[in-house]
């Protein structure tokens, strides 16, 4: 049992330094936190939580692998990931002066469901969590260590990214923090939306350059 607390801190520090890294999650949460309720960007960070239990479902099934492993499979995740960043993309791009405000009582309302659903996709759909979990799984995770244990790993790290980025939303929807960013509300959904369409151009760049998914390591292949 000590041998399996020992991985689960290791688990839990690598996603850990995962998490906090930027990347799509990160730009669609600060975006909802400042633009929409909190309410509404809780359920975005839901959302996010959410979308891990399906990179930790796929992983225990040994679909990720075969995703990772399988060129084709792998280009068709990036291409639809980059399409679905693009799609958010275009939607911050296009705000204009007075049509974004970082105040709730002016930003225009965004159903629970629609808020969820875009956490939900923004993470299912990000190629780097598939390669991010499929790895974690295949490396971190020993193979002998219980089915059900390692499903409460995922667990874990579910629960400790709908928390991370309830804490973010949290924060961003502090009056005091949004009239800082009042003045620059479009400028704001134009930036993140730029970020996105950058992330978004590099998985559709590396998708027609053929670069195939890295290997996870074989552990064994030295002994």
């Amino acid at each position: 049992m000590q041998h399996y607390w020992a991985e689960f801190l290791t688990v839990a520090l690598v996603h850990l330094l995962a998490v906090a890294s930027p990347g799509p999650d990160f730009a669609v949460m600060l975006r909802q936190a400042l633009c929409q309720s909190r309410r509404t960007a809780l359920l975005t960070a839901a959302g996010i939580g959410t979308g891990i239990l399906v990179h930790v479902t796929y992983s225990l099934l040994g679909i990720g692998l075969l995703i990772q492993q399988s060129l084709l499979l792998f280009s068709v995740l990036k291409v639809v990931g980059a399409l679905y960043l693009t799609w958010i993309a275009i939607q911050c791009l296009r705000a204009r002066a007075g049509g974004v405000q970082v105040d709730t009582g002016n930003a225009p309302h965004q159903g629970a469901l629609a808020a969820f659903r875009l956490g939900f996709l923004t993470n299912t759909l990000n190629p780097k969590a598939t390669l991010f979990f499929v790895s974690l799984f295949s490396v971190v995770i020993s193979p002998g260590t219980p089915v059900a244990l390692q499903a409460g790993y995922g667990v874990y790290m579910a629960l400790a990214t709908g928390l991370w980025f309830a804490l973010v939303a949290t924060f961003f929807t502090l009056p005091r923090v949004r009239r800082g960013f009042n003045r620059f509300g479009h400028w704001l959904d134009r930036l993140m939306g730029g970020v996105l369409l950058l992330l978004a151009g590099q998985l559709l760049l590396s998708t027609v350059s053929g670069s195939e998914p890295p290997s996870a390591p074989n552990p064994d292949r030295d002994r």
